[in-house]
């Protein structure tokens, strides 16, 4: 009852909604860096988003299916087939006992994400199951580990039309408590630049470069360290913008200029690297419109999803199939 992990690739780990109400323990939420592929997977195979998924950073591996299982690709866009036939992203699909699902390199975003019926069943810590590499909990997924899954094979051969948001784009933002010590001019500076994603990134943050000068605040040697989230974005003493992300530490003494809507952070943590990304801030009925309408838009997803049709040339036992059932004689 569980995928036989063959091949891996680094830092793809078992992740959910992550851990609340931690903070003051010095334990971030962790959880998935793309809140909605977890939703967009729920919504595929008919059960809750607070499943377990395993989120593959850049690259996927080789999974044999030891029972029959249902599962659902979500996220960034990755090569991917079972037993050699090409598979749809963004779908769900069967896995028969013995079969393997290789998923390649992303093709496109940074994050993409396994699912399976039930959820993998990885242990649980503290109401989640969701690995947090900074702090120790759990481990990267390796060559020869067992996920376990539930055996299922129903709630298949589903497709949904993915939101897209892995190449970048306008990013919303409010104002943080440090915003105020950025002058006009540079936060008008800041909302006109148009940053890339720099190779400095993991689940703590992203680095974001600039051409130009740096972004500076009036007397950030003296702001203290207080609370922050994953969405805030500090600006370090080279003047970088970094964004914080799932696994960011709990307090921080960078000033930070802005802070990124929930809504958006998928859309932040998909851009690959050199992707182009714009801020735009907005006021916090706005946000907070703007945040309601993505809930609203989440518990649609299960009425957008559709009958996968699949392409003949792509089915390897297409004889099997009953392809006349219903038809009747002429003669009757």
């Amino acid at each position: 009852m569980s995928l036989l992990v063959h091949q891996i690739g680094p830092a793809c780990t078992v992740q959910d909604q992550g851990r609340t109400g931690y903070l003051d323990q010095g334990l971030s939420r962790s959880g998935a860096a793309d809140q909605l592929a977890l939703h967009e997977g729920a919504a595929l195979l008919g059960q809750g988003p607070d499943c377990a998924a395993l989120e593959m950073a850049g690259m996927g591996g080789m999974f044999e299916a030891t029972q029959p299982v249902s599962i659902a690709l979500t996220g960034a866009p990755m090569q991917a087939n079972i037993d050699g036939s090409p598979v749809v992203w963004n779908a769900s699909h069967t896995l028969e006992a013995g079969q393997r699902l290789t998923v390649g390199a992303v093709m496109q975003g940074t994050y993409g994400y396994l699912h399976a019926k039930g959820g993998i069943d990885a242990p649980l810590f503290l109401g989640s199951r969701a690995t947090h590499l900074t702090a120790k909990v759990g481990r990267a997924v390796q060559a020869g580990d067992m996920l376990p899954t539930r055996p299922h094979a129903d709630n298949v051969n589903m497709k949904l039309q993915p939101d897209e948001r892995f190449a970048g784009g306008t990013l919303r933002v409010v104002a943080s408590f440090q915003t105020p010590l950025f002058d006009q001019d540079t936060l008008d500076r800041f909302t006109r630049t148009v940053f890339r994603r720099g190779a400095r990134a993991n689940r703590m943050g992203m680095q974001l470069d600039s051409d130009g000068v740096g972004f500076a605040a009036k007397g950030q040697l003296n702001i203290l360290s207080e609370v922050i989230t994953p969405g805030d974005i500090q600006m370090t003493g080279t003047g970088n913008p970094f964004i914080l992300l799932p696994e960011c530490q709990t307090t921080g003494g960078y000033p930070r200029i802005a802070t990124v809507l929930p809504c958006d952070l998928p859309r932040a943590a998909q851009t690959p690297a050199g992707g182009q990304i714009r801020f735009k801030f907005v006021t916090m009925d706005e946000a907070v419109a703007l945040h309601a309408a993505y809930l609203a838009e989440l518990a649609r997803l299960r009425a957008r999803v559709e009958p996968l049709v699949r392409d003949p040339h792509e089915i390897p036992d297409l004889l099997s199939y009953q392809l006349i059932g219903g038809m009747i004689s002429a003669t009757e």
